[in-house]
């Protein structure tokens, strides 16, 4: 089998090069530790060439700021999928600082180089009234909780969220209280959500009686033992 070409940042330069020729340019290759130095009259463009996108690469880049506001990170086109949620965060970081990226595509014996983002101001103003409904969602999760039941930084733990605080809540009422419908639930605090939450049983903890009417499970009662300062908190609330 034919041993795959490992790509080096020096087969990045020529088809950069190419593409900047095309565009009027003058390029030069290592000036002052610049990887790559483009000059049309008065515009300066600065491209630092990078196997892979790296802190190393972004801190070099914006160090070039200095001298231009035009400047590049350049990379070989990446093996993953460009619509991903991956690639899609890494073109927000580049947007973020303000840089610019080109993309050099290896297909046979071609090369190919794609600018991808332009380097251009960023609207943070902008970007934050966009995503309103991201901010609401947030303050909306932190308004659902009791209290800080999570650790920051936990990746193989399960997290408490809002809603499953919620089917607590929910859970500990019935098991209190016994029979009781949704509507009676909610006049004791449990919220909008409690229907749905109750009809779509999640976690398995409610059981319908009869139209209306449910009571909490065997698994629920069993469950909700292992939130007892989550129990203990809503129980106070209705004493």
């Amino acid at each position: 089998m034919k041993e795959k070409h490992k790509i080096h940042e020096v087969d990045l330069y020529k088809p950069i090069q190419r593409f900047f020729i095309r565009e009027d340019f003058e390029v030069y290759g290592e000036v002052n530790d610049c990887d790559m130095v483009a000059v049309k009259g008065d515009q300066v463009v600065i491209i630092e060439l990078k196997r892979n996108l790296s802190v190393e690469l972004l801190v070099q880049a914006t160090k070039r700021q200095r001298i231009t506001d035009d400047v590049y990170v350049a990379i070989p086109k990446p093996s993953y999928n460009l619509r991903s949620k991956r690639w899609t965060d890494v073109c927000l970081l580049i947007r973020r600082l303000e840089l610019g990226l080109i993309i050099v595509s290896f297909a046979g014996n071609g090369r190919k180089a794609e600018v991808v983002i332009h380097p251009s101001s960023f609207n943070r103003k902008k970007s934050i009234s966009q995503n309103k409904r991201r901010r609401e969602h947030l303050l909306n999760e932190i308004n659902g909780r009791s209290a800080d039941y999570n650790i920051g930084g936990s990746t193989r733990t399960k997290i408490m969220t809002a809603y499953k605080e919620n089917c607590i809540q929910i859970a500990c009422y019935l098991n209190q209280f016994g029979e009781m419908s949704p509507k009676a639930l909610r006049e004791k605090g449990t919220g909008v959500k409690t229907s749905s939450i109750i009809s779509k049983n999640y976690y398995g903890w409610f059981v319908r009686v009869r139209r209306g009417v449910y009571i909490i499970s065997e698994k629920g009662k069993e469950d909700i033992k292992e939130f007892p300062e989550i129990v203990n908190h809503y129980l106070k609330i209705v004493k």
